[in-house]
């Protein structure tokens, strides 16, 4: 077989008075988001053809990987109960189940009730995802969303816990949380529109036709999405709206969801708030005096006056709270660093302790109004994912659970290094680094590199079984907390953002240079991989520095960024702006994105070896960005190194779903990257 060649078609655009060609843009069905296009699934259909093809040779590797990974997943595995009211609930597999059984009992002794069983759920659907569930305050009712497609429009089903029988069909077009009334009589959830857009908050009462209630409307900024969610004491269901920096909170009585919203304080450009409520007090944490966040108080009846109860600090930076009747629940980083405070109402204050010098910790699943015992997650590198009860008048961690690696994990074999590489513009860049021990970092190594660098999300150093298949064949893995994230605080993602941002591509590279530079990997000897804007951020440094890498793995990487910033017609183009610029009103934006963008950048020089993945039905990075993308490659680059692209035709964001199905893409994945390294015949 030859790799496939996508034909070109004229195409360009003019904004600025600049012109750009895109010869590839006819991969854009344009009937999105139904893709029918004979000439676009055919192309998809060759790449694929070209992946498995390029693939067979290592299948027997990727077989074996695939039987490491799957080895180290209990079978049976369950999450440790959750109590909340009368009852206290659970998940768990059943013996080569691809997903989890719901259950609950009574907390005063009882029989096991099931509340979902996803497997029954799944049946004939080639992809199957539970999107959230929540049970009515009576205990009578479950209401449910699932998706069944990868397309995140959610279809909402009431069931009768008793008779196991779904009674209602709510919508098919929700995404995001489900909200009960105090009452048990009707919920409340979030619309989705044609375009994706979360717009709508509506109240939908059981048993009743036609159009449900709206709550909330957002027709102010079209790049704002709405959210619902509870207080912890139960009583407020909150309605957010927002982008990425700015945010609004209205609360509606859970006991009168018919009243009108109480508006805590209106949007104000680049503030960020949250809410919770205890009482009559509202806990605020926002952004409004300091990078890092306060802590605020109001009251109900003067929701927008906050008064400051924990101020702003450079070194330790707050990211939420949870007001639980007897303390406030804070969590927050320092230093970079997980870290959990329990407020009391004197004002004094309790860290809870954990014993290892890096470390990733945070509040757990916690259903009622008062938590005694506080349920917490913590992990490392080397310690598998914890559960912990932390005994708050005792003052004292209680192990609860920890992750069970079936075909053996002893964490003593295992090391884990924090090092701070030192980037071009002087900034340090935490990575954090595994490895078996016996790997010695005297420049003769391979290690594969992982980072993400975008919205604020943290990649912290938390264990993962699935990485074994690397250590235990000698690569060490690590992973670098670069800017654009908000690992060292809010700052950290500010400064790898909008102007700012190739702050975050520069530091991925500075990293990998840093570690050839301390010996943990040879020159040319690391693979790296990223997906979503972490797929942008792959493109980004193979464009840069693709002489530093031996393997890249994109997936459903968001590569053609100046078109999809141009579209405002596209489902998340306008909340993006706040993130990446708006290149439409600005020249300075379209010029910064154009000269980063993947797609754009693409030159004739040699590229290291691709993997690049997609998903048909993904809202979030569209299937055409990889495929423009490799259909530049093919054609532009010099040398003679795989590039191979696979489209999930039926799958979204986050590829195929089941606990198996997901390892087999991952196993892939691996087989790919030691076939680099000369690593396919272990």
């Amino acid at each position: 077989m030859n790799p496939p060649i996508a034909p070109t078609r004229p195409h360009s655009f003019t904004h600025h008075g600049i012109t750009v060609e895109d010869p590839y843009n006819w991969l854009k069905d344009p009937g999105y988001p139904k893709v029918d296009d004979a000439d676009v699934l055919a192309y998809l259909k060759a790449e694929n053809a070209w992946y498995e093809a390029h693939m067979a040779p290592i299948a027997g590797l990727k077989d074996r990987i695939y039987d490491e990974l799957k080895g180290r997943v209990k079978q049976d595995d369950a999450s440790v109960p959750v109590p909340n009211g009368d009852f206290e609930y659970w998940w768990q597999f059943q013996p080569g189940d691809q997903y989890r059984t719901w259950l609950r009992r009574p907390k005063a002794g009882g029989a096991e009730q099931v509340l979902l069983a996803e497997p029954e759920l799944a049946k004939g659907h080639d992809y199957f995802r539970l999107g959230t569930q929540s049970v009515s305050p009576d205990g009578r009712l479950i209401a449910y969303a699932t998706d069944s497609d990868g397309s995140e429009r959610f279809t909402i089903r009431i069931r009768d816990i008793a008779s196991g029988a779904d009674i209602e069909t709510v919508t098919k077009v929700s995404v995001g949380g489900i909200v009960w009334t105090a009452d048990s009589s009707a919920i409340v959830w979030t619309e989705v529109n044609d375009n994706w857009r979360r717009i709508k908050a509506r109240l939908h009462v059981l048993g009743q036709t036609g159009e449900d209630r709206v709550l909330y409307e957002e027709t102010e900024d079209k790049g704002f999405g709405v959210s619902v969610g509870k207080s912890q004491d139960g009583q407020w269901i909150i309605i957010s709206t927002s982008d990425h920096v700015t945010s609004e909170v209205r609360l509606v009585p859970a006991g009168n969801p018919t009243a009108a919203p109480l508006l805590v304080r209106s949007r104000q450009a680049g503030v960020a708030y949250d809410v919770d409520v205890r009482g009559d007090t509202l806990f605020i944490r926002t952004n409004d005096e300091h990078v890092n966040f306060r802590v605020a108080t109001a009251s109900i009846a003067r929701p927008g006056d906050w008064q400051t109860l924990i101020a702003g600090s450079d070194r330790d930076y707050i990211i939420g709270l949870a007001a639980f009747t007897s303390y406030l629940a804070i969590q927050g980083r320092r230093d970079g660093l997980d870290r959990i405070v329990l407020r009391r109402d004197d004002g004094s204050e309790t860290a809870i302790p954990f014993a290892e010098a890096a470390f990733t910790a945070g509040l757990g699943s916690n259903l009622e109004p008062d938590a005694p015992l506080l349920r917490l997650s913590y992990a490392s590198m080397v310690t598998p994912a914890t559960v912990f009860d932390y005994d708050v008048k005792a003052a004292k961690l209680i192990n609860r659970k920890v992750q069970d690696v079936p075909s053996g994990y002893d964490p003593s074999q295992y090391e884990s290094q924090r090092i701070w590489v030192t980037a071009r513009d002087g900034a340090k860049v935490p990575v954090a680094i595994v490895f078996k021990k016996g790997f010695k970092p005297d420049g003769t190594g391979k290690l594969h590199l992982y980072g993400y660098g975008a919205y604020g999300i943290p990649m912290m150093p938390s264990f993962s079984a699935n990485r074994l298949s690397l250590l235990d064949r000698g690569m060490a893995f690590a992973i670098a907390q670069i800017r654009g994230g908000d690992d060292l605080g809010y700052q950290w993602y500010l400064d790898g953002k909008l102007a700012k941002r190739t702050n975050t591509f520069n530091d991925f590279v500075d990293a990998a240079r840093g570690l050839n530079a301390a010996g943990w990997a040879a020159p040319g000897m690391i693979s790296a991989s990223g997906g979503s804007a972490g797929g942008e951020l792959m493109g980004a440094i193979v464009n840069q520095a693709p002489e530093l890498f031996r393997a890249v793995v994109a997936h459903v990487p968001f590569v053609d960024v100046l078109n999809t910033m141009l579209d405002d017609s596209l489902p998340l183009t306008p909340g993006e702006w706040p993130e990446w610029g708006n290149p439409i009103t600005s020249l300075a934006d379209f010029e910064l994105i154009r000269s980063y963008s993947p797609y754009d950048q693409v030159r004739p020089q040699a590229y290291p070896p691709l993997m690049v993945t997609a998903g048909l039905n993904d809202p979030r990075v569209t299937y055409w960005e990889p495929a423009k993308w490799v259909a530049k490659l093919r054609v532009t680059k010099t040398d003679n190194n795989p590039l191979i692209f696979k489209t999930n035709m039926g799958a979204g964001h986050g590829g195929k779903s089941g606990r198996f199905a997901a390892l087999e893409e991952l196993a892939e994945e691996y087989a790919f990257i030691l076939e680099q390294f000369g690593l396919a015949v272990k």
